[in-house]
């Protein structure tokens, strides 16, 4: 009887030493999982990659269509942003894209993101209107084959449409900085 005991108890220790391994491998992974980086960026696999693609938009308030290589030429840089009226961050952000926007260097082009037209034009007369061009991608296909992953986004290109700089989430005086940096302004 005593033997059974002895088995018993060390079953027991077996036991409960495998649910205590179990837990914290549990918790070393989650924890692993929590602390990783949350930014993701493509890396250019090729050169052609590293160049906007050229697409065509409507306009937000006339409805034109407008060809995205065509007014990228006009200035030697250009600044696009992908945003929404239902974004808070892009609310946020609103105000450091309108001091951008007094550089002659550069020009504010705005895509707006599955929005709908009321809505947008409500947001840029209540926030006001920091782009040169607003363009609206009303079912989201060209911004997300740019490379967006959401709203809001923001490239730096040239006027040859070499990206020179991509900003995932809303852009700071940070990233205003490292802007003034590359255009030399």
């Amino acid at each position: 009887m005593e033997a059974h005991l002895q088995f018993l108890a060390k079953k027991k220790i077996t036991l409960s030493f495998l649910i205590i391994a179990f837990l914290v491998f549990c918790f070393l992974i989650l924890n692993k999982a929590l602390n990783k980086d949350k930014t993701y960026s493509p890396i250019f696999q090729n050169e052609k990659a590293t160049y906007l693609p050229n697409f065509n938009l409507p306009e937000l308030f006339s409805s034109n269509e407008i060809v995205l290589s065509e007014i990228i030429k006009e200035r030697e840089f250009s600044l696009i942003n992908i945003w929404a009226s239902w974004c808070v961050p892009c609310r946020e952000e609103n105000d450091l894209l309108k001091s951008l926007s007094n550089i002659s260097s550069l020009q504010n082009i705005g895509i707006n993101y599955k929005d709908k037209k009321k809505n947008s034009i409500n947001f840029l007369n209540d926030y006001g209107n920091p782009f040169k061009y607003n363009l609206a991608d009303y079912n989201g296909t060209e911004s997300i084959n740019l490379g967006a992953y959401g709203v809001p986004e923001t490239f730096l290109i040239n006027k040859n449409r070499k990206i020179l700089l991509k900003i995932i989430g809303p852009i700071d005086n940070d990233h205003i900085k490292k802007i003034k940096e590359i255009i030399n302004d």
